[in-house]
């Protein structure tokens, strides 16, 4: 007799399982707002996706390049020059002062490009505007742009820099891309990173 009551039992709870999973899973879902509309953002293109929970860090601009995942962030140039804007100084006023250009710039000391071919000043400041550089074809870019400019001639480099294999990231390892602009790292007047010993060594083994 009790083995038959227990058979019973067993096939009612077969028979209610799946409309007591049917159940959960209403109950479970149709208490969440928004999620047939949280699905098609997750499938639609990126640009289109929720709005990432971080912040932006403070002096970033967004780079005007394809990237393969989308967009991305780098740092602005603009405040941290000195003595920007340039068009202060730089304008139709008479100059007053002897060798002025020579005495306002005296900290700046071009040492880029070849030895038979190198840069001067006007080969990348625009000299209609001064608060803006120039390509070779007199496009403009703003200066917070600057990685524009040196991809002109660094292509590689700019190549690798969208790609994510050079330059460095700012932050946001969970939300958008945010990384040093070229001239964050190297002196447009002086590229070249100075020799030095490295800071740490590897001792010896024993």
């Amino acid at each position: 007799m009790q083995l038959v009551k227990m058979k019973l039992l067993k096939n009612n709870l077969l028979r209610i399982l799946p409309v007591l999973l049917i159940l959960i899973f209403t109950v479970a879902f149709s208490g969440t707002p928004g999620i047939n509309e949280r699905i098609k953002q997750a499938q639609a293109p990126y640009d289109k996706r929720i709005e990432p929970p971080i912040p932006l860090p403070v002096n970033t601009v967004k780079v005007l390049v394809p990237d393969q995942g989308g967009t991305f962030y780098t740092q602005t140039r603009k405040d941290q020059i000195k003595r920007f804007q340039c068009s202060a100084c730089h304008n139709n006023k008479e100059v007053m002062i002897k060798n002025a250009a020579r005495i306002s710039h005296a900290d700046k000391r071009i040492v880029h490009g070849s030895t038979s071919g190198p840069l001067d000043c006007n080969t990348c400041h625009s000299k209609e505007n001064r608060d803006f550089l120039t390509t070779s074809k007199n496009r403009k870019i703003d200066m917070d742009h600057a990685y524009a400019l040196c991809g002109e001639c660094h292509f590689r480099q700019k190549k690798d820099w969208i790609g994510g294999a050079h330059g460095k990231p700012v932050s946001h390892w969970a939300g958008e891309r945010v990384v040093k602009n070229c001239t964050s790292c190297h002196d447009p007047h002086s590229p070249r990173f100075k020799k030095r010993w490295p800071a740490t060594y590897s001792p010896p083994f024993k």
